[in-house]
C-alpha cells in the first residue's frame, strides 16, 4: 500500500463505501430511499475521486466497480457446482391436484411423518436465471443457467445490477439463485429510443434482459438498468450459532437478511385450494406490476420434505410451475409433414406461416396424431389459432372456419411415408392413436435412436454429434449401440474431414462414457414409452436393496405386475418394458453392451442413511466428479459443507487435498479416500 495514503483518507473511503452501500440497499433492494439520486451520485463521485488518486485502495466489492473495465472478447463457460433444474408445468387446477397427489403418494412411500405439508408460493418472474457465488460475503461470480450443468460467466455484467449486493451483510460463503429481469417501463423507454432511430424494437422484457446480460460491454448492460430477485440458496456456510432455515419461506427471509432483493409477494398456502386462489389473484393482477410474470412457482415449504422427495431425471418433485394462460394468435396452415421418432412412432407437424407468439417467431406446431387432425378438421390453407405455453412448440387450438374457401379439401392421412424405410408402409398401433413404421430399421429411426443413445441424458458422449453418427451409420461402421465402443481411431480417420485431434476427442468421449449409471443405461435403450424419468423410477425401484448390476438382473426377470407396482408406471409402459427385456435381439444387444461398459452406482434410493452426518470434500477424486459425490450424500439424507469443524462427520480427500485435510487431522475427523467413501453406500 502507498505509504502516502493517510489514515484519514482510508477512514473516509471506508465510510463512503459503507454509506453508499447502505443507500443502494435502501433504494434498490428495500424500495425505501432516504436521500436523493443527486446526493447518492455525489457520494459515489467522491469515492471515485479517491480511488483514482489511490488505485491501490480499490477492492472488488467497491461500489465504483459496478461498471468498469474494457469489454470482454467472449464469455467463458462455468461448470455449476449444483445441477440447475427446471420445474415441470401445470396449467389448471386439475393438473395441480394431480401433482399434489404424486407428492402425497411419494411421501407415503418414503415414510415421511411429523411434517406439515404446506406450500410456499412465489411469483414466476419472466426473466433470466442467474447463479451467484459469494466468498466471505464478497460477490465473486455470476453465471447463466445454460444447459443446467454448464453456463456462461456473466460476472462483469451482473456487477452492473444495483440490486445485486457486491458484499453481503454477513461474511458467509454461499451460492444463490435468482432471476435477472427488466422492467416494463425500461423496455418502453428503450423501444421508444430505438423507434426514433429507426431500429427494430424488442419483443418483450425477457428477450431484452437475456440480450443485455450477454453484452460483451458491461457499460451497455448498465445502460439497460436490469434488476433482480433472489429466491433460492443452493449452498451456504452458516456461522456458528446462526439460525438454519427449515422451510422455503424462512430461506427467503434469510436471503433478505443477507442483503439480497427478494420478491415481496411470496405466500405460504396450507393446501392447493389456497394455492389456486393465489394463482387466480395474480392472473388478474399480473399486469399491475412493472415486471412481467408467466405464472407462479409452488414449492413444498418444508426443506425436510423437499429433501426426501428429491428429483426425477429432469425436475424437482417438490415444486411445480403453475403457468398463466398461454398467449394465442392466428396464422395460416401451409403444410403437414411427418417426423419418424426413435421408436418408429410417426408425429405429424404443422408447417405454419411464420408468426410472432409469446415473444418469439414460430413456423411449426405439433399436431400430436391422426385423431388430433380429425378433431380439428384441418385443411391445408386453413387459418388456425395457435397457442404457445412457455418455451415449448405451439399447439393448434382451433380453426377459423369462416375464412375457408371452397377449394380447401380435408387432409387425408397417408398410407406410406418414405422416411420409414422399406416400402414406407405404416400401421396404426392397436388400441392407440399412434401410427408406426412397419419396418423397424428405417434409417431415420435408427439415426434418432443413436442420437438419443449418445445424448447427455444417456451415455453423454460429448463430441459424438448427429453429423458424425450419420457418417458412421452411412459407412456401416456402426449398426448397433455396442459397435460404438469398438471404434478405433483409424476408423474415424478414414472418414471425411476427420483429423488426428477430432478423432482423439471422439475416442476419449467414448472411453469416458464406458462408466454409466443404471438409470442412464435404461434410458439409452429406446424402450418404447420409456424416457429419462421412467428410467430413473424403474432403476430406483429395483435398486432400493441391490447393487446396480443386481438391479438390472431383477429388471430383466420382473413380471408385468411388478413393473405396474412402480409409482408412475402404468399398464402400457409396464408391458413395453416387460416385452423389451424378453425380446431375443434386445437380450443380445444388452449382453454385448455389458461387455464394454461398467455400471456405476448412482444413489437411487431415497433414505435417511446419512441423516445428521456432514461431509466435506477436498482435492480431486480418482474417478468421481465432486458434484456427483456430493449428490450421493444428499440423496441419502446427509449434508455437504465447505468448511471443516469438530462437528464434521467425514472428510473425503483426493489428490492435492489442501488445508481442509490438515484441519480434519487436527480435529480428529474421520478421513476417507474414494474407495472408502463408496464403501459407505453398499
Amino acid at each position: 500500500m502507498n505509504t502516502k495514503v493517510s489514515s484519514q483518507i482510508i477512514d473516509r473511503l471506508n465510510k463512503l463505501k459503507q454509506t453508499i452501500e447502505k443507500h443502494r440497499r435502501l433504494y434498490h433492494t428495500l424500495d425505501a430511499p432516504q436521500i436523493s439520486d443527486e446526493a447518492y451520485d455525489s457520494l459515489l463521485k467522491e469515492l471515485e475521486r479517491i480511488e483514482i488518486k489511490y488505485p491501490e485502495l480499490i477492492t472488488i466489492d467497491s461500489p465504483s466497480q459496478r461498471v468498469g473495465g474494457d469489454p470482454i472478447k467472449e464469455f467463458k463457460k462455468v461448470k455449476h457446482a449444483h445441477q440447475q433444474w427446471s420445474f415441470d408445468d401445470v396449467f389448471d387446477l386439475a393438473e395441480l391436484k394431480k401433482w399434489e397427489e404424486k407428492v402425497l403418494n411419494f411421501m407415503d412411500k418414503v415414510g415421511i411423518d411429523g411434517e406439515t405439508l404446506e406450500y410456499c408460493c412465489e411469483l414466476k418472474i419472466d426473466g433470466l436465471k442467474i447463479i451467484l457465488t459469494y466468498r466471505d460475503g464478497v460477490f465473486i461470480q455470476a453465471a447463466t443457467r445454460g444447459n443446467g450443468e454448464v453456463g456462461e460467466d456473466v460476472t462483469h455484467n451482473v456487477r452492473t445490477i444495483k440490486s445485486v449486493p457486491l458484499s453481503l451483510l454477513k461474511p458467509v460463503n454461499c451460492i444463490v439463485v435468482g432471476e435477472a429481469w427488466m422492467s416494463v417501463s425500461d423496455l418502453e423507454r428503450i423501444n421508444t429510443a430505438r423507434s426514433i432511430d429507426g431500429q427494430p424494437v424488442y419483443a418483450n422484457t425477457r428477450n431484452l434482459a437475456a440480450g443485455s446480460l450477454r453484452q460483451l460491454d458491461p457499460k451497455m448492460t448498465a445502460s439497460r438498468k436490469l434488476d433482480s430477485f433472489i429466491y433460492d440458496i443452493e449452498e451456504i456456510t452458516v456461522p456458528k450459532g446462526d439460525h438454519v432455515t427449515l422451510t422455503q419461506s424462512e430461506e427467503l427471509g434469510l436471503l433478505k437478511d443477507l442483503g439480497f432483493k427478494t420478491n415481496p409477494y411470496a405466500k405460504v398456502c396450507k393446501n392447493v385450494n389456497e394455492v389456486h386462489a393465489f394463482y387466480e389473484e395474480w392472473t388478474k393482477k399480473r399486469h399491475d406490476l412493472d415486471y412481467q410474470l408467466d405464472g407462479i412457482v409452488i414449492k413444498v415449504n418444508s426443506r425436510k420434505i423437499q429433501h426426501a422427495l428429491g428429483y426425477t431425471g429432469k425436475s424437482p418433485r417438490w415444486g411445480v410451475a403453475y403457468k398463466f394462460p398461454a398467449e394465442q394468435v392466428t396464422t395460416v396452415l401451409e403444410d403437414i409433414i411427418f417426423q419418424v421418432g426413435r421408436t418408429g412412432v410417426i408425429t405429424p407437424v404443422a408447417v405454419l406461416k411464420p408468426v410472432l407468439v409469446a415473444g418469439s417467431t414460430v413456423s411449426r406446431a405439433t399436431l400430436h396424431n391422426e385423431d388430433e387432425i380429425r378433431r380439428l378438421g384441418l385443411r391445408l390453407g386453413d387459418t388456425v389459432i395457435i397457442q404457445k405455453a412457455g418455451d415449448v412448440i405451439p399447439d393448434i387450438v382451433s380453426v377459423v372456419r369462416e375464412l375457408r374457401t371452397p377449394e380447401m379439401k380435408p387432409f387425408v392421412w397417408p398410407t406410406h411415408i418414405s422416411a420409414c424405410g422399406g416400402d414406407g408402409s405404416i400401421v396404426r398401433v392397436t388400441g392407440e392413436s399412434a401410427w408406426k413404421c412397419v419396418s423397424p430399421d428405417s434409417f431415420d429411426q435408427q439415426k434418432r435412436k443413436f442420437y438419443y443413445f449418445v445424448s447427455k441424458h444417456c451415455f453423454d458422449m460429448d463430441g459424438l454429434g448427429p453429423k458424425i453418427l450419420d457418417m458412421l451409420l452411412e459407412n456401416n461402421l456402426i449398426t448397433s449401440f455396442d459397435d460404438i465402443f469398438t471404434l478405433e481411431k483409424g476408423d474415424l480417420l478414414a472418414l471425411p474431414r476427420f483429423a488426428e485431434k477430432s478423432a482423439d476427442n471422439v475416442i476419449q468421449a467414448i472411453e469416458k462414457a464406458k462408466r454409466v449409471t443404471l438409470p442412464r443405461l435404461i434410458a439409452s435403450l429406446s424402450i418404447p414409452q420409456v424416457g429419462q424419468e421412467t428410467a430413473y423410477d424403474v432403476a430406483r425401484h429395483f435398486g432400493a436393496q441391490a447393487t446396480c448390476v443386481e438391479a438390472l438382473d431383477l429388471i430383466a426377470q420382473a413380471s408385468i405386475q411388478e413393473f405396474e407396482s412402480i409409482y408412475g408406471v402404468g399398464t402400457v409402459v409396464a408391458q413395453s418394458i416387460y416385452s423389451w427385456f424378453r425380446d431375443t435381439d434386445n437380450k443380445k444387444l444388452l449382453k454385448n453392451l455389458l461387455k464394454h461398459i461398467t455400471l456405476v452406482q448412482e444413489e437411487i434410493r431415497i433414505n435417511k442413511k446419512f441423516e445428521g452426518k456432514t461431509f466435506v470434500f477436498t482435492g480431486t477424486l480418482p474417478t468421481l466428479e465432486r458434484e456427483v459425490a456430493q449428490d450421493m450424500v444428499r440423496k441419502n439424507g446427509g449434508d455437504v459443507s465447505n468448511s471443516v469443524s469438530k462437528k464434521t462427520s467425514y472428510v473425503v480427500a483426493g489428490a492435492e487435498a489442501g488445508s481442509k485435510l490438515e484441519k480434519a487431522q487436527e480435529f480428529g475427523v474421520t478421513i476417507l479416500d474414494e474407495s472408502s467413501f463408496l464403501a459407505l453406500f453398499f
